[in-house]
């Protein structure tokens, strides 16, 4: 079975290694990339629904933050996971990211650590 991921960031490389990661090592991934919260909503209300979604915090125009309640405040997405994947080290961040989301993880990261977590996630 395909499992669908959708990466929320800003960051080009970041979004190559996830990918092109994830996806070479294990291909019954999908992964779909987007650069901004608001292209990750307008493909929730096209209807392409992830199993999961890994969200950077710190975005341009509308944070991951704003990104996330946006998603929970939908009756059809708020069951989505939500993976903070972020470079903000920060007690806040990090508290807030650990309570409100699936997950939390730090940049760097290894992918092979980063599609355990994610396996995990979808086993429940």
């Amino acid at each position: 079975m395909v499992k669908k991921v959708m990466i929320v960031d800003d960051d080009p490389g970041v979004i190559y290694t996830v990918k092109n990661g994830i996806e070479g090592l294990d291909k019954d991934y999908e992964i779909t990339t987007v650069k901004s919260g608001q292209d990750c909503l307008n493909l929730l209300k096209d209807n392409k629904i992830p199993d999961l979604i890994l969200l950077d915090i710190m975005m341009p125009e509308m944070s991951g933050w704003e990104t996330y309640n946006k998603i929970k405040e939908n009756n059809i997405w708020k069951n989505i996971p939500v993976v903070f994947l972020t470079a903000r080290t920060d007690r806040i961040a990090k508290d807030a990211g650990g309570f409100l989301g699936d997950d939390y993880i730090e940049k760097p990261f290894k992918v092979p650590e980063l599609k355990e977590r994610i396996d995990k996630i979808l086993k429940k």
